[in-house]
């Protein structure tokens, strides 16, 4: 039998892509404590388990909160 040169799984679609299909922050988790921060004013807040920082509104000046990791990673 003659080799092609192809691999086992040549064309048959088995990879994850460009982006690894994952989301934000690998598909991991920034861990329990931190901030919640608002990127407009700077304002801080406790990150509370189970609520996301993008569910909260700023007390100050009322935009979106984001984690603080979001904010200062480069």
């Amino acid at each position: 039998m003659r080799n092609s040169g192809r691999g086992v799984y040549m064309g048959q679609g088995h990879g994850l892509g460009q982006g690894g299909g994952r989301g934000r922050n690998k598909g991991g988790s920034f861990g329990i404590g931190g901030y919640c921060v608002c990127a407009k004013c700077g304002a801080k807040t406790s990150h509370q388990s189970g609520v996301k920082c993008t569910t909260l509104k700023c007390p100050d000046c009322g935009h979106t909160m984001i984690r603080e990791e979001l904010l200062t990673k480069k």
